[in-house]
């Protein structure tokens, strides 16, 4: 089946909710994609911040095929090494006393969510939880509760009550706080709305008006974790110290997992029954997310941050770009030009970039080399000022 057999195959039968890109991969490796016909393109996208060390990794697939030659799925009614593993690990590198395995972002934001509201209830009875505008959290319907932003909200109400979006000031959180109120979470760099980077003097004052009303602190780290901003959770570069964290995407570097760590008091909140998953800690996926955190040290998160300023630093030299931001490797910008036409020029010169409202996206592989960003930088500059 060639390429444009694939195409109409996938329209026919696959529900249509992805605005696809005309192009049908084939295999890859490191930094390097390859489509049905053999044409490379450089991915500065990593499957949108999954694929951290890149296409085809060799010690990740070393991990994941070894773990499947043994035991590919047993349930949670059971202990499995490497769930224990990657627990043990999380909570060693983040100071958490618990954690629960689902798989995905927004299945480890229902979780904060739930752990959040069950504290809440055995804490005068409170359920109300501050998100800020233009957050996003997830596409299942407490998620998209959660979400604060409009466009996402569109045909799916009536939404589970007791979400407040709040201006991302201090002033703002505060005014939303009512009797109510048992968490306040955020994305510490919003993704989903274009690589907005909290300030910050907002990010500590957040943390210090939870302390003060006795309410959770929850970060979002689903798409700036995991090494993305050059620290291992973005709320790191912050000093703060949050109740729940969650991530997920480049965790699992390729197969599906997320992950709800649970700080101090909260560690305790749930009881047997009071959550599951079917798949959640699969062992496949965490002996490929052991590989992934194992590998993500000290010296791979200076080379992230040194390579992000190289990035940020030649995408400013670009005439035409404009109110570049991010941390890391996860970098935004604007153009005159629609964020989509963009995306869609630099695939016809074999790069690979993402899109998040009228910005553009750049989320590649921890493993990109210079050679590689001066490469895209190159490719960015035609498309951009031709």
């Amino acid at each position: 089946m060639d390429g444009k057999q694939i195409i109409e195959e996938d329209k026919r039968c696959v529900a249509g909710t992805y605005a696809r890109f005309p192009v049908v991969f084939r295999d890859g490796k490191g930094c390097r994609l390859y489509d049905c016909d053999g044409r490379e393109y450089l991915d500065c996208g990593s499957g949108i911040g999954v694929n951290i060390f890149g296409v085809n990794d060799g010690k990740w697939k070393e991990a994941v095929t070894e773990q499947l030659g043994m035991l590919q799925h047993t349930s949670n009614l059971f202990y499995t090494r490497p769930q224990a593993d990657l627990a043990r690990l999380l909570c060693e590198r983040t100071g958490a006393d618990k954690v629960f395995f689902g798989n995905s972002g927004a299945e480890a934001n229902e979780c904060a969510i739930k752990a959040a509201r069950k504290y809440g209830e055995e804490h005068g009875g409170r359920y109300g939880i501050i998100t800020l505008k233009d957050s996003f959290h997830g596409r299942t319907i407490a998620t998209l509760a959660a979400t604060g932003q409009e466009e996402f909200h569109r045909h799916f109400g009536p939404f589970p009550e007791g979400f407040t979006y709040a201006e991302p000031t201090i002033e703002g959180v505060e005014a939303c706080i009512t009797d109510d109120t048992c968490a306040v979470m955020i994305e510490v760099i919003q993704g989903e709305s274009g690589v907005n980077v909290l300030p910050e003097k907002f990010v500590k004052g957040v943390e210090k008006l939870c302390r003060e009303r006795g309410l959770l602190l929850i970060c979002d780290e689903v798409q700036s974790g995991n090494g993305r901003t050059g620290y291992l959770y973005s709320y790191m570069a912050y000093g703060v110290h949050p109740d729940i964290v969650t991530t997920a995407k480049g965790l699992g570097g390729g197969l599906p997992i997320g992950a709800c760590m649970l700080f101090g008091d909260c560690a305790q909140v749930f009881g047997y029954g009071d959550h599951g998953s079917t798949f959640g800690g699969n062992p496949v996926s965490c002996a490929g997310a052991c590989s992934i955190l194992e590998r993500i040290d000290d010296g791979l998160l200076g080379q992230v941050r040194e390579k992000g300023r190289y990035f940020a630093e030649g995408l400013r030299g670009i005439g035409g770009i404009t109110d570049v931001s991010g941390m890391g490797l996860m970098i935004g910008f604007k153009t005159g030009r629609p964020a989509a036409e963009i995306a869609k020029k630099c695939i016809d010169r074999g790069l690979l970039v993402l899109t998040a409202h009228a910005r553009v996206r750049l989320l590649p592989p921890l493993i990109i080399t210079k050679d590689e960003i001066d490469r895209a930088l190159e490719i960015l500059r035609e498309v951009i000022e031709e």
